[in-house]
């Protein structure tokens, strides 16, 4: 028997896998990893510290996450994705196992891996973010057949610049874990569930509640703190860094503004059963982003609970929501608060049929397809030297 296809998971350095509340990337792979290992793959996670989610290897590169620490200024932030690499690389010249690396760190990932040349197995990267923030970079990227890319969405491809979408192979939608249902009836408040910080929209969201007389819950971190008990002890003791943190600005300036603990409240960040409590009963999931959102796992856990989605059309959200059946999509703040109440009308196991398709395991299996494509296009000196031992 041949031996099993085996894996490096690049999950990067900002959040443990699973994340402890937010995190959308290390959400994803926390959902993809359980299915490739169910499917046979080996699997080497690169991440940090605190990740509990089983796998057959780790490059733990970090003792803490650096999440807290990613939108600091880049002479403060520019060494933490690249001390991360340093430690993936090194492995990987230890490890001549590892057949493939699947990559999910932002513009560092392949460029340090593509700078490995031959010394490297192919890479394949998923592309999470809007793909006009770095157009130098992946404008004029080139992977000579070896990195290549997969999009979360058509539409995010459809941004990307021409050399990228010629690289890339495929677009694989994001799946979310089957959730238990908790059986709770269905509340008054509607949910926002996202990281705060100004392109999510919270403050939108404030005022479209207000505006139709539904309570709002927000729900997310402020620049990587979950417990709002932590920001307020550490902006008290005068922690002038994290002050001037942009989100931390947004929140103070923008959100907290709007908070009156009953109408519109924040209560940090949630996870696990905490995080079900909020979404299964809720009315709707406001997402009022202010940017074309390319992936979007919250409005895709909420439409699998069969609560539907009040929305800004951009990005990949007018794929996921079906305005009028499974949600409703508006460009303004009156359109938005006009549309909430009507959620009330809207069918949830219409919500639930609309995402019921894409499994975690269709996810983990289109990405083996891409792997295995890969791995038979791109033979490099590292897989011929591997397979001579």
């Amino acid at each position: 028997m041949s031996a099993p296809l085996t894996v490096l998971v690049n999950a990067g350095p900002w959040l443990p896998v699973p994340p402890n509340g937010y995190g959308g990337i290390e959400t994803v792979v926390a959902t993809l990893v359980p299915e490739l290992r169910a499917a046979g793959v080996r699997v080497v996670l690169a991440t940090v510290g605190p990740t509990t989610l089983p796998a057959d290897g780790y490059v733990r590169t970090m003792n803490e996450p650096q999440f807290a620490r990613i939108a600091a200024p880049y002479n403060q932030s520019s060494g933490i994705a690249h001390a991360h690499m340093h430690a993936v690389v090194e492995y990987l010249r230890r490890d001549r196992t590892v057949d493939l690396v699947h990559d999910h760190l932002e513009v560092v990932g392949p460029a340090v891996l593509a700078a490995m040349g031959d010394d490297a197995p192919p890479v394949l990267q998923t592309l999470h973010w809007d793909l006009r923030k770095h157009p130098g970079f992946y404008g004029s990227f080139e992977g000579h057949g070896r990195v290549a890319f997969a999009a979360v969405s058509r539409s995010q491809l459809d941004r990307a610049p021409q050399r990228l979408r010629a690289q890339t192979l495929d677009v694989v939608p994001l799946a979310v874990p089957h959730a238990p249902e908790l059986g709770l009836p269905r509340g008054r408040h509607a949910l926002m569930l996202a990281r705060i910080t100004r392109d999510k929209g919270q403050d939108v969201a404030a005022r479209v509640c207000r505006a139709a007389g539904v309570p709002l819950v927000l729900a997310g971190p402020v620049a990587g703190i979950d417990e709002p008990g932590e920001l307020r002890a550490r902006l008290a003791a005068g922690d002038a860094a994290l002050a001037q943190h942009a989100d931390v600005r947004f929140f103070l300036d923008e959100v907290a503004p709007l908070l009156d603990g009953e109408r519109v409240r924040w209560v940090g960040g949630v996870a696990g059963e905490a995080k079900e409590r909020l979404l299964q009963p809720a009315v709707a999931l406001l997402a009022p982003n202010r940017w074309p959102e390319p992936g979007a796992t919250g409005v895709v856990e909420a439409l699998a609970r069969g609560v539907p989605v009040v929305a800004t059309p951009l990005g990949v959200l007018p794929s996921l929501v079906r305005h009028g059946e499974t949600g409703f999509l508006a460009d303004t703040e009156q359109d938005l608060a006009r549309y909430l109440p009507m959620t009330a009308h809207l069918d949830a196991d219409a919500c639930r049929a609309s995402v019921s398709g894409w499994t975690p395991a269709l996810m983990a299996e289109r990405y083996i397809t891409l792997y295995r494509r890969l791995l038979n296009t791109a033979p490099t000196q590292r897989n011929v030297a591997a397979a001579a031992g």
